[in-house]
């Protein structure tokens, strides 16, 4: 463990006993780490290798015209995973001294009570994408039972609930569970796409490489959108970077971890982007499963593209989308872990996905995505100027835990630097994630400054 100010050797006992937190929330021990270099690796693989991230891949051929050629779209890729890993590094790197979580860390900028807005921020469209992700899975599930009992069995809803039941009796055991689901699924998942990418590159290398490798491309806004857009989809996960970086191992440095981040999502995010270009190239269809269909000829591809929908949806909902909100739940409502976690699983079941996956709704989810995702940026930007700006890398843990100690109630700088932020970001929607992080740290930096001359929250920073 570091021997700077914020880690501080604590008491747990003290600190839960003041705060009235469940054992969850207190900081984690070198003791209570379970994982290591490499499941932690194969839990951001098991998280990139999902369908959504392979539709990515698949619009970048619209109407079998590339925006993209392949090197422009691997190395925008590149780019956003570099600018990810670094942030990755950055934010998770309290969390990894400290051992504590992301609804405590928000605490040290936006206060107490100002944490509970941005944390639902964070909780609630984890919720909704948990209750998405599982109907998806839900559905392709049913396939599956449909082929194996001939068609006597079709109940999307049924295959939903349990498919639900499934992943919240997983979640009960945590990063235990989270270490050993996303090991398998993320190892059984990358063999079977290399047979796929294998048959893409036997049979339909000359229109792939016509389409989509020799194609001209873009180094406009396109190139640029499309960073944003890959980093769109880590947005919310590098925000809540602590809660993944306090179970891993102590002992590795900064450099060191943010490879850990790289390497894998390079691997796993990489090779997903090239099959759905190729996918889409190949065929001229943007969705992946109905792509599937057509590239490998084979009776049981139902089966195969099921399973891979099936185990890609509790991989991802796993890393992305329990965690996050139950944390956020036992914080609020003073509850134990497993009741949480259970609230959480049930929450997503009502959460009507089978309402959110149609046509009609499209526009709204659009809409949804869009305004929650303009605060992400603000967030994190604001989490990392108070920490190794303001702070200088110096927080009293203990006080994190304190109801009515130095950051009891909220912080209106950081408020008002989030809605700055937000709302810069809605003007120019491809570029949306920079835009909110610039606008939201130089109003963060500004109103700490000059605005609030006054605020205790200026404590232990450089203002004081």
């Amino acid at each position: 463990m570091s021997t700077n100010t914020e880690s501080n050797v604590i008491k747990e006992t003290q600190i839960q006993h003041a705060a009235g937190v469940d054992e969850s929330l207190i900081p984690k021990t070198e003791k209570g780490r379970t994982v290591g270099p490499i499941d932690y690796m194969f839990m951001w693989i098991g998280d990139g290798v999902n369908l959504g991230n392979m539709t990515l891949g698949a619009s970048l051929v619209v109407a079998g015209i590339a925006t993209l050629n392949m090197f422009q779209t691997f190395a925008a890729a590149i780019i956003a995973i570099g600018i990810i890993s670094t942030i990755f590094a950055l934010n998770d790197r309290l969390g990894y001294r400290t051992g504590i979580p992301y609804v405590v860390q928000l605490r040290m900028s936006f206060g107490v009570k100002g944490s509970v807005i941005s944390s639902l921020l964070r909780g609630i469209p984890a919720i909704v994408w948990y209750g998405f992700q599982s109907w998806i899975g839900g559905t392709a599930l049913n396939e599956i039972a449909k082929i194996l009992t001939s068609g006597t069995f079709d109940n999307v809803f049924i295959c939903f609930v349990l498919l639900q039941l499934v992943q919240i009796g997983l979640s009960l055991y945590g990063f235990h569970a989270i270490k050993w689901v996303e090991s398998l699924t993320s190892i059984v998942i990358m063999l079977a796409l290399v047979y796929v990418f294998g048959v893409l590159l036997t049979s339909h290398s000359t229109v792939i490489a016509e389409k989509w490798i020799q194609a001209k491309g873009s180094w406009g806004l396109p190139f640029f959108a499309f960073i944003m857009m890959f980093m769109g989809n880590y947005a919310a996960i590098f925000l809540s970077a602590a809660d993944y970086s306090r179970e891993l191992k102590s002992g590795i440095s900064n450099a060191k971890r943010g490879f850990l981040y790289f390497l894998p999502i390079l691997i796993a995010y990489g090779f997903v982007l090239a099959i759905g270009a190729m996918l889409a190239s190949a065929t001229g269809i943007s969705n992946p499963v109905k792509a599937f269909a057509i590239v490998v000829n084979n009776p049981y591809i139902t089966v195969f593209v099921s399973a891979f929908i099936v185990m890609g949806a509790i991989a991802v909902n796993m890393v992305a989308n329990i965690i996050p909100p139950t944390y956020v739940i036992t914080l609020i409502t003073k509850l134990k872990y497993k009741v949480a976690v259970t609230i959480t699983g049930l929450l997503a079941l009502c959460s009507f996905p089978w309402v959110l996956v149609q046509d009609s709704s499209a526009k709204g989810l659009g809409m949804f995505i869009l305004i929650y995702s303009a605060f992400l940026g603000p967030i994190v930007s604001i989490l990392l100027i108070e920490y190794y700006i303001l702070r200088k890398q110096k927080v009293n843990v203990a006080d994190l835990y304190e109801e009515d100690g130095p950051f009891a109630g909220y912080n209106p700088a950081a408020v008002l630097a989030m809605l700055i932020g937000a709302g810069a970001a809605f003007t120019k929607v491809e570029l949306a994630w920079i835009i909110g992080v610039v606008v939201a740290g130089i109003s963060y930096i500004l109103l700490m400054k000059f605005a609030f001359k006054d605020s205790k929250f200026k404590k232990g920073t450089i203002f004081e």
